[in-house]
């Protein structure tokens, strides 16, 4: 299968950086310190989301924003602690695309992803992050502004993606799909193409785009 496209656009964690360890730590913390309990917090959909939609989920309205700040705040300090990662792949993937061509589309705020990027060496020409957006993932209006921004027909855009809630963006976008089983089972994911990660896939940059193929 290859596919062919103007514009890559790559969520972040879970698909070109891992975070998991601290992802975990600064959450675990967070809920501790606003009182939520492990049952409350085991039924709220974390991945792949906005900290302001999950905060809203199991706080008062009131005390959101202030959670919010909190849980930033002890995501960026955490950074430097070892909880952030390249995943297989990223790196030489991510170096055969002219910087025009690609963006990292996230549910974190800016502060925080460019933070967890830093300090992998990842310099994106385009962000799309949650300070950016009145609507998060699933809703598909990251992914649109980042085909806006990089000036490309959406439907020309291929949107890479771990978690179910970005793949769905990706679609109602009307984006091609790439699905990473970095944190989430095959079966779990809905997207044109599931491969394990980005090692898996090689591009090849032409004058009309790129093209995309499943490597071996």
């Amino acid at each position: 299968m290859k596919i062919h496209a103007q514009a890559l656009l790559f969520d972040n964690d879970g698909t070109l950086v891992s975070s998991l360890d601290s992802v975990d730590r600064c959450w675990t913390r967070w809920a501790a310190e606003y009182g939520i309990t492990a049952q409350e917090f085991a039924r709220v959909e974390l991945h792949g989301r906005p900290a302001a939609e999950i905060a809203a989920d199991l706080l008062p309205a009131e005390i959101v924003p202030q959670a919010v700040a909190r849980i930033e705040d002890l995501e960026v300090e955490d950074v430097p602690n070892g909880g952030v990662h390249l995943l297989p792949g990223t790196r030489a993937f991510l170096g055969s695309l002219p910087a025009e061509r690609w963006a990292v589309v996230t549910s974190a705020t800016r502060r925080l992803a460019e933070a967890r990027l830093d300090a992998v060496g990842i310099l994106p020409k385009t962000l799309v992050a949650a300070d950016d957006i009145t609507r998060g993932k699933p809703d598909p209006e990251p992914y649109l502004l980042a085909a806006r921004t990089l000036g490309v027909d959406p439907a020309r855009c291929v949107v890479f993606e771990d978690a179910p809630a970005g793949l769905t963006a990706g679609r109602a976008a009307g984006m091609t799909t790439v699905a990473l089983t970095t944190t989430h089972q095959a079966h779990e994911l809905d997207a044109d193409l599931v491969v394990e990660n980005l090692s898996a896939l090689s591009a090849l940059v032409t004058e009309q785009g790129v093209e995309i193929s499943p490597r071996g």
